[in-house]
């Protein structure tokens, strides 16, 4: 027997804001205790007007991904840019989801279609419902994915419990080769969901969805190029063969059907070039989603869509103690204050677990609370001291800050970035 449970939002203690801001606001990033997470709020900013460009010049909708910082104020930033705008977002978490609704952001229309980025679970029935109950007051709506043609059957089963019972939106996940979520766009499973789907009275098709993790090896602008249009395709050819299930049944699910497709990566080639080598015998209208694009880290760095100066996130850690000619070549190396929990153990082709801003150095091994620093490159690497403080860019960002209570916020137009401005408190949990 599933129990049906719902997010304990209120359980969750979350650190003071207006407390952590009191106490940091205005000092500067070497008075904080290490280790310690930094976002540049300008750059921040910034990414997020440009990736709402993309879109708009791929001709596609757009659909943030909170993922990554799990923020009210970096929700609104992703929202609103200097470039557009968009209402619509996708969560990996039902904290993150509650949270949304917590902070307001469905009452005041900054958010008003909220997509739960899994496959519903059965024991998460109970939970979106609610949601839903929550945000439709306010005009909110709620999606769901589905890839199995079980998770239609037990929301029809939800839904007949009901006193009225309602008829959920939902994306179909589609599996583009990368063998995480989703269902083949001609498949065996996908034939059997999509009639599944055509006689429900719980659920109608939205859309069809893509994420095509794999673009995160891309190294240039053409092989993201390649991914994003080979996600175009599949979500396109799931869509076609909807068409051909569905027969005259397909009137009663959204017309056009919303092709979403998107990764940072295939997201940061998106433009009017690219949408041009799209089919343009499209069957649905696109949909354009990302998350990780307003921080950035040296893994997207790697794919060659960025530069470093787009990264807006880093860690500030401690060098508590120095090992004079212990390297094989018979350098130094030294230890900081962040270690596995404080960057994760992601690595990538730029080697290492993180690079030290404008330094020849990188975490290049590490320990659950400690990071060795190993020299990065040829050539000389600078002298450390006990008690210097460094600025270290790690892998993956979405991981990073993962682990950190609170950020401590910069704005590169205000003294060089080396100001606290602000304290964000990220939503923590499932």
């Amino acid at each position: 027997m599933v129990v049906q449970t719902k997010t304990p939002i209120d359980l969750l203690a979350l650190p003071d804001k207006e407390r952590l801001v009191a106490e940091y606001g205005g000092k500067g990033l070497n008075e904080v205790r290490t280790p310690a997470f930094v976002i540049d709020r300008k750059v921040f900013a910034d990414n997020c007007a440009k990736m709402h460009t993309r879109a708009k010049d791929w001709d596609a909708s757009f659909r943030a991904h909170l993922k990554t910082h799990k923020t009210a104020e970096g929700s609104k930033l992703q929202m609103v840019s200097s470039a557009d705008k968009t209402s619509a977002v996708v969560v990996s978490t039902l904290m993150e989801a509650w949270s949304v609704v917590r902070a307001g952001l469905f009452k005041d229309s900054t958010i008003q279609d909220l997509l739960y980025g899994l496959p519903i679970g059965v024991n998460k029935v109970q939970d979106v419902s609610d949601l839903w109950d929550e945000v439709a007051p306010s005009g909110g709506v709620i999606r769901l994915l589905v890839d199995h043609p079980d998770q239609v059957k037990f929301l029809e089963e939800f839904e007949s419990k009901r006193e009225k019972p309602r008829k959920w939106s939902a994306f179909v996940k589609i599996d583009g080769g990368q063998k995480r979520a989703g269902v083949g766009p001609k498949s065996s499973m996908i034939e059997e969901l999509l009639k599944t789907l055509a006689k429900s009275p719980a659920v109608s098709i939205y859309g069809f969805y893509a994420h095509a993790g794999n673009a995160y090896a891309s190294t240039s602008q053409s092989e993201a190029s390649k991914f994003l249009t080979g996600e175009v395709n599949s979500v396109n050819d799931a869509a076609e063969f909807a068409v051909s299930i569905l027969g005259e049944d397909v009137k009663n699910h959204q017309q056009p059907f919303v092709l979403s497709v998107g990764s940072t990566p295939t997201a940061h080639s998106a433009s009017a070039e690219t949408r041009a080598k799209v089919s343009t015998l499209l069957h649905g209208k696109l949909e354009l989603h990302a998350g990780n694009y307003p921080m950035l880290d040296l893994q997207q760095q790697s794919t060659s869509m960025i530069g470093g100066g787009n990264i807006a996130q880093k860690v500030i850690a401690t060098v508590v103690s120095i090992y004079p000619g212990r390297a094989e070549d018979g350098g130094d190396e030294a230890i900081v204050d962040a270690g596995a929990i404080a960057f994760s153990k992601d690595t990538g082709p730029s080697g290492g677990y993180g690079d030290v801003v404008g330094k020849n150095w990188r975490v290049g091994r590490m320990s659950q609370e400690h990071g060795i620093l190993t020299k990065k490159a040829d050539g000389p690497a600078e002298k450390l001291s006990l008690g210097d403080t460094l600025e270290i860019v790690g892998q993956h960002a979405c991981l990073i800050a993962a682990a950190y209570p609170w950020y401590y916020i910069v704005d590169s137009d205000v003294e060089q970035g080396k100001k606290i401005v602000d304290v964000w408190v990220p939503w923590k949990g499932w």
